[in-house]
């Protein structure tokens, strides 16, 4: 069964709102959507959607539904670059915990607008997984 869209962009708005406020803040706002992505990929269950799922005004299964396994794929690389922004950070290196934490903020930025960066990534991947495949077979 697929996520709620509202529930998805609830999860992108949260962790966009970390990412700024991590600029006028402090970095370690960071941890917020960091956990939350570590705690989503080791359960399969992301506590922010949970809590957005007490606001639906409908029924879940009414709204749009995203796919469970590209949500995944996008909290990986999400969980990863918020990881190395927090790793940079504590390392004395903050432009480059910057470019990450930026990088984040631009995808899931982009996410609530209707594009989707982690989907085209995900999608090059198994097309070139594909060919290759049948690269093999052919040889």
């Amino acid at each position: 069964m697929g996520i709620p869209k509202p529930l998805v962009q609830f999860n992108q708005a949260f962790i966009v709102v970390c990412v700024i406020l991590s600029f006028f803040t402090t970095t370690w706002i960071l941890l917020a959507p960091f956990i939350v992505g570590i705690i989503t990929l080791l359960t399969k269950q992301n506590p922010i959607m949970k809590i957005g799922k007490h606001f639906l005004r409908q029924e879940a299964s009414s709204y749009p539904l995203e796919e469970r396994d590209q949500q995944l794929f996008n909290q990986w690389i999400a969980t990863i670059c918020l990881g190395l922004s927090l790793l940079f950070f504590i390392t004395n290196l903050p432009v480059i915990s910057a470019a990450f934490s930026i990088m984040v903020l631009i995808a899931a930025g982009v996410a609530l607008m209707g594009y989707c960066i982690g989907c085209t990534i995900r999608y090059r991947y198994i097309m070139w997984k594909y060919k290759r495949k049948k690269q093999k077979q052919a040889a």
